[in-house]
């Protein structure tokens, strides 16, 4: 499977939609489109230059989270080929919502072009391009072996043993890394959060998200811990942002 561009949803009650919508045009500069689908359930963050890759969408049942979309020239053939390596399919409404081994969430659907990566916005610049997949520590070895098999993408060594992170080609606007939970953090299922890239200014962002609704969780060497309005936790990293122009 390739993927020729990769989306985020970020699934948000219906209570709280227009307030989670809200926050995260503000954090990537971008506005809300009109409301679609058949309860007005989805919208599309705009980006002022390049092509969108962040979603929101209501859950009528109240949960929250981060879903991935890989956007590919064949749906039916690249389900295929992830339900051959282990993936589940969950739904087929013309894009199809599958599981991971571990139980995370993805979608396949249609790729219709999109190829221009935002630059990064704002004052300090800032850039929401990495998806963190958290993984229970017994089920992260085969979780990191089906995205890479799935992916075909290499292995990127970091400095620090809890991480792992596949090379994704050129003209991608998300990352993929991969986090090893200990027995610390209490999780039993995968999930994923956002990674914001703020280079040396992360203080000065974390502060500007807290003002806008967030709330400040942690703090560790290279990354901020944050929950926002509607509850989903991310993070302002202190990676430098990728800096190609849309």
């Amino acid at each position: 499977m390739e993927p020729r561009w990769i989306s985020v949803f970020i699934d948000q009650p219906v209570s709280l939609f227009d307030e989670g919508t809200r926050f995260w045009a503000a954090v990537t500069g971008s506005s809300a489109s009109p409301r679609r689908g058949g309860s007005d359930e989805f919208a599309t963050l705009l980006p002022e230059a390049g092509d969108a890759f962040c979603r929101v969408q209501a859950t009528a049942d109240g949960s929250a989270g981060v879903h991935v979309d890989f956007h590919v020239d064949s749906v039916s053939d690249a389900a295929a080929e992830a339900e051959e390596r282990g993936a589940t399919v969950v739904q087929d409404l013309g894009h199809v919502v599958m599981r991971s081994p571990a139980g995370l969430t993805f979608c396949l659907v249609t790729h219709n072009g999109e190829h221009l990566i935002p630059p990064p916005v704002g004052r300090p610049a800032r850039a929401l391009d990495q998806i963190c997949i958290d993984i229970p520590a017994a089920r992260f070895d085969e979780e990191v072996r089906f995205w890479r098999e799935l992916l075909g993408w290499a292995d990127l060594p970091v400095g620090r043993p809890e991480f792992h992170r596949l090379v994704e080609p050129d003209g991608l606007p998300l990352r993929l890394l991969f986090q090893r939970l200990g027995s610390d953090d209490g999780a039993t299922s995968v999930s994923a959060h956002l990674d914001i890239a703020a280079g040396e200014d992360r203080e000065t962002i974390a502060a500007q998200h807290v003002a806008l609704g967030a709330t400040r969780l942690a703090e560790f060497d290279r990354w901020i811990v944050m929950r926002d309005p509607v509850g989903l936790e991310y993070c302002v990293t202190g990676r430098s942002q990728r800096l190609t122009p849309a």
